[in-house]
């Protein structure tokens, strides 16, 4: 028996899903019920993690200050030296007291008042490239919302907000695609050895911008982040710095892009909710909660036991992992009334989706506004929006997404 594996596990806890099944891609959400029915926590015998799939499960898991974030180097060492020292170095991954001194200074940083300068900007944005979706739609008769809008609005507003030339925006998209998908279970040799390759090219970007900053200044987060100092004088070492930036970067892009692309999904598909949204935008913003819970970009977010943990009567070893399943938390009917009904007004949304407790996302509010932008530009200049064919579901599990979503207008 693998020495990693509880030894005390419930009879119903083996297997309880193939994560490379398209099937269960394209619709997990049946399988994450009848999970919830069986138990609140389930052992995964291929991905050596136990899942946690209610609300009240996932929530003890986001919370429990036993349960960390203990990163593990990538394996061999040496062939991920740059994509490990974006992980050790990063706030994500650390627990007290590194935590709370990357998140402090990453906070002062970002408490400048970045995001309400962008706000105004990122509406018109949003317009902008929304009507360039436009434009293609009348011209060919159908366009792509990922290609338009989903995923260049996340990457310009980060690049915008680190302060990335306009010339080096192009990099940064396939540097993240290619990064993230070391979050995946069993992923193939040839996709490892990518990722690899696109941390280095970052890193060794990032490194060039921060030496830049330190020179000139700007009105920029990375210039924040090399002046930013604690209260004891202490500051981001330049892997820090570099650090911060990435995962700015990976969980700001992977995120919105997902929640656009599967949410106009699922709102295409419930068109009575789309028509809401159209005739009152007073409802945008508890549209993006829903969309959030409704169809979860992150769908695993993983914790290690440093002393022995019970979640729901199932007890989580020291060095054992396990995972809020953030996508079957959102399904849990004793917290969402029929949770399987998409509601742009839902009112009470306490959805996970972007955690909990010490590791909450920073970048929320600017993902809210981003999101929000673009379905406010969405609803205004394209509202007899149509599908135009029934789109690609990307094969990964954890983060959830399209390849690809054509539109056409009625």
């Amino acid at each position: 028996m693998d020495a990693s594996r509880p030894q005390d596990l419930p009879s119903v806890t083996v297997a309880p899903f193939d994560q490379h099944d398209p099937a269960f891609i394209a619709d997990p959400y049946p399988v994450f019920a009848a999970l919830r029915a069986r138990g609140e926590v389930h052992w995964h015998e291929e991905m050596g993690i136990a899942l946690a799939v209610s609300h009240a499960a996932s929530s003890a898991v986001l919370k429990h200050r036993s349960l960390g974030r203990i990163w593990s180097d990538a394996k061999p060492v040496e062939s991920f030296a740059n994509f490990n020292l974006l992980h050790r170095n990063s706030l994500l991954e650390n627990e007290p007291p590194t935590h709370g001194r990357l998140r402090r200074l990453v906070a002062a940083a970002f408490g400048r008042g970045h995001v309400e300068r962008l706000r105004p900007w990122i509406a018109e944005l949003a317009d902008r490239l929304v009507d360039e979706l436009c434009a293609r739609i009348a011209d060919e008769g159908r366009a792509d919302l990922l290609a338009h809008v989903a995923a260049p609005l996340p990457v310009e507003v980060i690049a915008e907000l680190l302060g990335v030339p306009t010339a080096d925006r192009p990099l940064l998209q396939p540097w993240s695609n290619a990064i993230v998908k070391m979050y995946e279970y069993a992923l193939p040799e040839d996709k490892r050895a990518a990722a690899e390759r696109a941390a280095g090219e970052f890193v060794a970007y990032l490194r060039d911008l921060v030496a830049l900053r330190r020179r000139s200044p700007g009105d920029d987060l990375v210039s924040d982040l090399v002046a930013v100092t604690d209260t004891d004088g202490a500051k981001l070492t330049e892997d820090e710095l570099v650090a911060t930036a990435v995962l700015l970067l990976m969980a700001g892009h992977e995120a919105t892009v997902n929640v656009i692309g599967n949410g106009v999904h699922a709102l295409m598909t419930h068109r009575g909710q789309w028509e809401r949204l159209v005739a009152d935008q007073s409802l945008l913003s508890t549209a993006v909660e829903e969309l959030i819970r409704y169809d979860s970009p992150l769908q695993l977010f993983e914790r290690t036991a440093t002393e022995p943990v019970e979640i729901a009567g199932f007890t989580v070893a020291p060095g054992t992992k396990i995972a809020a399943l953030l996508g079957a938390a959102a399904r849990d009917p004793l917290v969402f009334p029929d949770p399987d009904v998409l509601d742009v007004g839902r009112e009470r949304n306490p959805h996970l989706g972007f955690g909990m407790g010490i590791h909450y996302c920073l970048g929320a509010p600017l993902a809210r506004i981003e999101v929000q932008a673009a379905l406010s530009a969405l609803t205004r200049k394209l509202p007899k929006a149509e599908a135009a064919a029934v789109p690609r579901r990307r094969a990964e599990f954890v983060i959830r997404g399209l390849h690809e979503l054509p539109l056409t207008s009625a």
